[in-house]
């Protein structure tokens, strides 16, 4: 059993840190801006709380974080309230946030001046698979280093592979936003057309998903999308613009094209502007089915 604390009780913290403590075994001590989120997660859980990330980080082995945004990241890491401040010599920090490479290098680099291990560990497979422990984890970070924090995020991984040195994994969590944002707009222009040739969309997606055609995004999705149904589930579409404008800045400084995601990324942008910002992302096809 380690001492392990996990900062961030949002939609993915909250069950991820629980994965730690009931599967996991852990001695886990959690973190939340808000308190009260804090003292519920104890509550159903066990476990101890901090009031700030510094006092939930001591003694711990190994500390997860999980939050919205670079800025959230820094304000949580750094400072004499911060994680790093409580953190000892051959700790290691793992951020499953999904935030910029330039971040992830920055840590790597605080960290190690520290004598703290850094992994930028971001996420796959939404709420549901934060809930049932079927993550996929892309991490970032030297080896020794990933070595020791793999068993800890096996708990609540389906895969977790180390894609290179500081910054790959959230390389590669950009690397899965475009492909999705690309998955996206093709499913909702494919359901549109077919419901405007007056085709049985689920005849349809029986048949083309069963070939080349199919995808995650198709077997998840489809349906509430044929009913023209967003709300109150799934990645939402204002989490999905910070993910593309993380992509867009990246490939200003690598030199790659992203035509299509600029495009989807406005596309979003449209939504929003509908009072969508919180439906799921398979919600671009309410500018094609409401227009």
């Amino acid at each position: 059993m380690a001492k392990v604390a996990f900062l961030g009780l949002g939609v993915m913290g909250y069950p991820m840190a629980g994965h730690l403590l009931k599967k996991g075994g852990h001695d886990v001590t959690v973190y939340n801006r808000s308190a009260a989120k804090a003292q519920q997660w104890v509550g159903e859980y066990g476990g101890k709380s901090g009031k700030t990330p510094r006092e939930a980080a001591q003694g711990a082995e190994l500390v997860a974080m999980c939050l919205g945004n670079d800025d959230d990241v820094r304000s949580v890491v750094y400072g004499n309230d911060g994680a790093l401040a409580g953190m000892g010599k051959g700790t290691i920090l793992v951020d499953h946030t999904t935030a910029s490479a330039d971040l992830a290098r920055e840590l790597h680099a605080k960290c190690k001046e520290a004598g703290v291990g850094f992994v930028d560990a971001p996420v796959s497979g939404g709420q549901a698979g934060a809930v049932n422990g079927q993550l996929g984890i892309m991490c970032g970070g030297e080896d020794p280093v990933f070595a020791k924090a793999k068993p800890v995020l096996d708990i609540y991984a389906k895969s977790c592979v180390q894609i290179g040195g500081p910054g790959a994994g959230q390389l590669c969590k950009m690397v899965n936003q475009i492909a999705i944002a690309g998955l996206l707009q093709g499913l909702s222009e494919a359901i549109n057309f077919g419901k405007k040739s007056g085709l049985d969309i689920e005849k349809v997606i029986s048949v083309i998903s069963k070939g080349a055609a199919q995808s995650w995004q198709m077997e998840n999705r489809w349906k509430t999308m044929n009913e023209i149904k967003f709300d109150g589930f799934g990645f939402a579409v204002d989490w999905m613009r910070k993910d593309l404008g993380i992509c867009l800045d990246e490939a200003k400084r690598n030199g790659a094209r992203l035509p299509a995601t600029a495009l989807i990324d406005q596309f979003y942008a449209q939504v929003q502007a509908r009072g969508g910002g919180r439906w799921d992302t398979s919600s671009l096809l309410h500018l094609l089915a409401k227009d």
